[in-house]
């Protein structure tokens, strides 16, 4: 509508801030909404010829991403005053392709849980059920999820340590792409684990999803993770259904692996994966095989090796954590845990690492081209790519999502599944009912009120 002149893109980010100012008090899912930014930024791009498909499309972004001259504080303590110089290789890529920043969203402290205060406190709320605050609404990517399930921005950016895109789609009715390691910068983004963070899109859809994360990935000289890779596929193409006449097929042929126990059971998550798995394997050129966990999987991705990333998340705070503990807030328990791990821990389970990659390469993808996922913390351990999708929702209507798990640098393939799927279901077309316009105006609950996260709740859920 903007490149044919319909829509400009100041009407857009207007319609986005009308929403904001009317929603924002029950969502909670912004620490900075940059408004006159935004509108200045639109009536910029309402000025230039049209570069693309994210020209003066208005995003969310989460707020462990620096962006220049604004405040990005990744709901911490200690970076409540940090302003950053620069804009991280991400946002300023989103940007240099027409994306306007709508503002910075909520987040776990230090990327850790879902959105809270640095001192626990629940702010973000589900949007599906805005009124009821322990519903999971995901993290810890969970302003952006809230923001864009709630239509407060059209897309946002997430990372994933533990889940943290995965999840916050799966539980909002997005379509969330963690891609592999390496194939968006981490440059400016605020650490929590060198070899398990991956930026990456929260998006309605999986060509939105595709749209973002190319303009987002791409080899960036101040991330050595980024470079010497294989160039980046034409991803908005695999994203885009194909067609035989009117008979919808796979645009490569794709063996979806089913690992053990996925779909087993009567519970209303068990149903829908019965049904998604039925609705993929009535795909042309798509086939479901059954596919084992391989050798030792429960050891090697338990808590016992899973935990081995936290001296990864101490490492680059150590001056903080010899200077003030206090300002960890109710995420310290992590921080002293990876601080206190000893090296023959961090160096055995490093070698377990690559034993299980070599396990998934050979025993899981020998087999599959994907693998349907029972949760992220497997392939976030390897940095392999994953995409967050709907596949239905409980009587409560809650969101229900799946995760899809791929081989390394094969986003276009996952993209490829989750396209035809969503051609042929409508999930991913439905939104959550607007908060009760009186609750959203003068009855909002203050954080206080929405609940707590103690730091043993921290330790149980951090990424």
């Amino acid at each position: 509508m903007i490149k044919n002149g319909r829509l400009t893109p100041l009407d857009l980010v207007e319609a986005y801030l009308a929403r904001i100012d009317t929603y924002e008090p029950v969502y909670q899912a912004f620490n900075t909404v940059l408004a006159d930014q935004a509108r200045a930024a639109a009536k910029a791009a309402g000025r230039r010829r049209h570069t693309g498909p994210l020209h003066g499309i208005p995003l969310a972004i989460k707020d462990n991403y620096w962006t220049a001259g604004v405040r990005t504080t990744a709901n911490s303590h200690l970076f409540q005053d940090f302003v950053p110089p620069y804009d991280a290789t991400a946002v300023a890529r989103l940007k240099a392709n027409g994306a306007i920043v709508l503002g910075k969203t909520q987040m776990g402290p230090l990327a850790t849980t879902r959105a809270t205060t640095p001192d626990g406190r629940i702010t973000t709320v589900n949007a599906w059920t805005p009124t009821i605050p322990g519903t999971d609404p995901g993290g810890s990517s969970t302003g952006t999820a809230t923001s864009v399930a709630g239509r407060l921005a059209t897309s946002g950016t997430g990372t994933q340590t533990g889940g943290s895109i995965t999840a916050p789609s799966n539980a909002q009715n997005l379509t969330g792409l963690k891609p592999t390691m390496g194939r968006v910068s981490l440059a400016g983004i605020i650490p929590l684990s060198y070899t398990r963070d991956h930026p990456g899109p929260l998006a309605r859809d999986a060509r939105d999803a595709a749209i973002m994360l190319t303009a987002m990935a791409g080899e960036d000289p101040a991330d050595p993770r980024t470079q010497g890779l294989p160039r980046v596929p034409d991803l908005v193409e695999a994203a885009t259904p194909v067609y035989s006449g009117r008979r919808l097929r796979a645009r490569w042929s794709t063996r979806v692996g089913v690992l053990p126990g996925y779909a087993d059971g009567t519970s209303a998550t068990a149903l829908a994966r019965q049904a998604f798995l039925s609705t993929v394997d009535k795909i042309d050129g798509v086939r479901l095989v059954d596919v084992p966990l391989p050798d030792e999987w429960d050891l090697l991705t338990g808590n016992a090796f899973n935990n081995v990333r936290l001296p990864e998340r101490s490492e680059p705070f150590m001056p903080y954590l010899r200077a003030d503990l206090r300002g960890f807030g109710v995420s310290v328990t992590g921080w002293l845990q990876g601080a206190l791990l000893g090296a023959n821990e961090f160096v055995t389970g490093q070698r377990a690492k690559l034993l299980l990659l070599e396990r998934v390469l050979d025993q899981v993808f020998e087999r599959c081209d994907v693998v349907v996922q029972t949760g992220p913390v497997p392939f976030d351990i390897l940095g392999l790519p994953e995409i967050g999708f709907p596949i239905g929702f409980t009587a409560a209507g809650v969101p229900i999502g799946t995760i899809l798990g791929g081989a390394p640098y094969a986003e276009d393939r996952l993209l490829s599944v989750v396209a035809a799927y969503q051609a042929v279901t409508d999930w991913h077309w439905r939104r959550p009912p607007n908060p009760p316009a009186a609750t959203a105006l003068r009855s909002a609950a203050p954080a206080e009120d929405r609940g707590r996260l103690t730091a043993d709740d921290v330790v149980a859920q951090m990424q």
